[in-house]
């Protein structure tokens, strides 16, 4: 049995149905999750990565735990993962863990712990993700137009699909105990290329509008707290030559390239039509 917490989101939800698709048995983990949310045979546990103490109940029969960076405690969740008889764990991380670790301190504290749990563990450090973009979906869908801070500055987004694949090896296969992997698209487009790539998908123009770095931090402020925005502002604008870096580790892992973001946006045009 492999429990995947965070199961409803972009990640975890691809992963739960990933794992379905091919038998295996599955516990999907969210807050607030029911039958409903999950493919047929798959088994849903509303539960709070944030009170370790009520997970006893998602984590039995498990052997393998997809494990999202959330809450305060994470000794707390890995003993209970523990508890219940499971043996690997693999962490979603950020990229920032490696290249800002001061800045991203929440998920660098996750890692630490999973490495010293006793456990054997693969993290997870994504770049940004194409997702990101759904963050435009309102505004193309009402005026064909994105707006972003630092229009010229590229960034090798990954496709969610393609870090819940390599999640999927890392909970079931064999060569990835001990391994940190840093998962990026096969090139780093800017958003202003984003925007365009979704003209493409949606078969009209969007105009792209960039904004000032005050404007962004204002809107980023409404839904993060201050310190993620400057930390997330700075990769956005000021990227490290590791964070454009294109890493080899999805083809290392699937054998093929990362789908592009061009792909992505395709495949989710309706969500901008």
């Amino acid at each position: 049995m492999i429990v995947v917490t965070g199961a409803t989101g972009n990640v975890g939800g691809a992963l739960v149905r990933m794992l379905a698709a091919d038998g295996e048995p599955v516990t999907a983990v969210a807050r607030r999750i029911t039958g409903a949310d999950v493919p047929e045979g798959v088994r849903a546990v509303a539960a709070d990565l944030a009170e370790p103490a009520g997970l006893g109940v998602a984590f039995a029969g498990a052997d393998a735990l997809f494990l999202l960076v959330a809450g305060e405690d994470p000794d707390g969740i890995l003993e209970q993962a523990k508890r219940a008889g499971i043996g690997r764990v693999v962490l979603l991380s950020s990229q920032g863990a490696g290249t800002r670790p001061e800045a991203y301190r929440h998920p660098a504290r996750f890692e630490a712990a999973v490495q010293d749990s006793g456990l054997t563990w693969t993290v997870l450090r994504s770049g940004g993700m194409a997702t990101n973009a759904f963050a435009w979906a309102e505004s193309v869908r009402a005026r064909r137009e994105a707006a972003a801070p630092f229009g010229e500055v590229g960034l090798p987004f990954v496709d969610p699909q393609d870090v819940a694949e390599v999640a999927a090896a890392a909970l079931r296969g064999d060569g990835h105990a001990g391994a940190t992997y840093v998962l990026t698209g096969p090139a780093a487009t800017t958003p202003r290329e984003r925007a365009a790539a979704i003209a493409e998908a949606v078969g009209e123009p969007v105009r792209f509008t960039e904004q000032t770095r005050a404007q962004a931090e204002e809107l980023m402020a409404r839904f993060m707290p201050l310190p993620v925005v400057h930390g997330t502002l700075a990769v956005l604008g000021e990227p490290t030559a590791e964070e454009q870096r294109v890493s080899p580790d999805v083809e290392r892992v699937l054998g093929r390239a990362p789908e592009s973001f061009a792909s992505w946006a395709g495949r989710n045009a309706a969500a901008f039509r």
